[in-house]
């Protein structure tokens, strides 16, 4: 029996995860929105999803195809036109605005150095490996760290009540601690006086 890929041991992993905690894949796994995440085409999604394999490509597609998908995305984001996202790649990455319109249109292939640029300048997470993957590593990229947010959710789940109450409002706490740091002295004391009174109040709760 072969071993399985990558994206295999993800999904299979997944699923696990899904049917432990009861949860709807249509949702979680959305073709739509990890389409929009990937810059993959929604039926190649599907496709890999489903545990089927996709046609092969070159390097130079990948990379002209997915630079396309996120200006397209970009200019549907901020409503601008091509000529403004142009003129912003043009003068942040130090190249000519009619090189800039080719690159977004997926007519030419960027350099290594521009496609470094890129990066920085659609703030895309995986470096340039996001342009040129192979369809399944870069859809197993935004799903490995899904693994580890349910797997946490479980963990949290599997917790008695108060435990994973208060392990859910961890953050909260946190945040507000930080915040009380810059009380003022005065309301430093309020707020140890309302601590005091709550904590009095469930120990006389506690002696009924």
């Amino acid at each position: 029996m072969e071993p399985l890929t990558p994206l295999a041991e993800t999904l299979r992993r997944l699923q696990e995860l899904i049917e432990e905690q009861a949860l709807r894949r249509p949702e979680l796994l959305n073709p739509r929105e990890l389409a929009a995440r990937t810059c993959l085409p929604a039926a190649t999604v599907r496709v890999l999803l489903e545990g089927g394999s996709v046609p092969a490509d070159t390097v130079n597609d990948r990379v002209r195809e997915r630079v396309k998908a996120l200006a397209d995305a970009y200019l549907t984001r901020t409503g601008k036109p091509m000529s403004e996202l142009a003129a912003n790649v043009s003068r942040q990455l130090g190249i000519s605005t009619f090189w800039a319109r080719q690159v977004c249109t997926g007519e030419k292939m960027p350099s290594v150095e521009l496609l470094h640029g890129l990066v920085r300048f659609f703030r895309v997470d995986g470096g340039e490996a996001f342009f040129t993957d192979e369809a399944p590593a870069a859809l197993n990229r935004v799903l490995v760290p899904l693994i580890a947010e349910l797997a946490k959710q479980s963990r949290s789940e599997s917790m008695d009540p108060v435990t994973a109450a208060w392990s859910r409002h961890d953050d909260v706490r946190g945040i507000a601690l930080r915040r009380a740091h810059d009380l003022p002295p005065e309301r430093w004391n309020v707020l140890n006086a309302t601590l005091q009174a709550l904590l009095d109040l469930d120990d006389n709760q506690e002696d009924r």
